[in-house]
């Protein structure tokens, strides 16, 4: 139970580092997009890479050349759906959700926060984390692709370029936006 034999200890220390390099030679060799955490396909894809090298490591029935071809097939897949997605909008589309606007110009915007699963006091939270006391000190809260918000403050200008491919929806058409529950 704490200790099997000397030999199990060696084909995992062995196992272990060569898988550590395969991965990280196949992650240099596909770039820095492999790891990112822009949607929920990447989120996945880092996941499983994760769950690949703990059973390459824990498991004697899966051979080094397996876990490595399992870390290649995994990092190709996620290559080629995100090459695709670049080029042909409708894959984008298929793969990578929109942004949400939460929040606007300081208003609650109650159906979009019901239909993301998100509670005004994790909005709060987010305002909080920006240093912000109050939603109406912010242009904008967005839930973004990857489930982080970006907190975009009121501005001293009228430009709201990052605001450009997020649509606004109009408090009429989001059932009110006032302070009810």
């Amino acid at each position: 139970m704490f200790f099997d034999s000397w030999m199990s200890l060696g084909r995992t220390a062995a196992v272990g580092i060569l898988a550590y390099l395969a991965l990280v030679l196949l992650l240099r060799v596909s770039g820095k997009r492999t790891l990112s955490k822009m949607n929920a396909f990447d989120l996945v894809v880092t996941v499983a890479l994760g769950s690949t090298l703990a059973t390459v490591l824990l498991s004697t029935d899966v051979a080094l050349a397996t876990g490595v071809l399992a870390f290649a097939l995994l990092i190709g897949l996620q290559y080629a759906i995100t090459w695709l997605s670049v080029r042909y909008p409708a894959i984008q589309d298929f793969v990578k959700a929109e942004p949400t606007l939460l929040v606007h110009r300081g208003q609650f915007l109650r159906g979009a926060m019901r239909q993301e699963r998100v509670t005004e006091e994790e909005i709060q939270a987010a305002l909080r984390a920006q240093g912000i006391a109050a939603a109406e000190d912010v242009e904008a809260v967005v839930l973004e692709t990857d489930s982080s918000f970006s907190v975009v403050r009121s501005p001293q200008t009228e430009s709201r370029s990052a605001l450009a491919n997020v649509s606004i929806a109009s408090p009429e058409a989001d059932g009110g936006t006032s302070g009810e529950r």
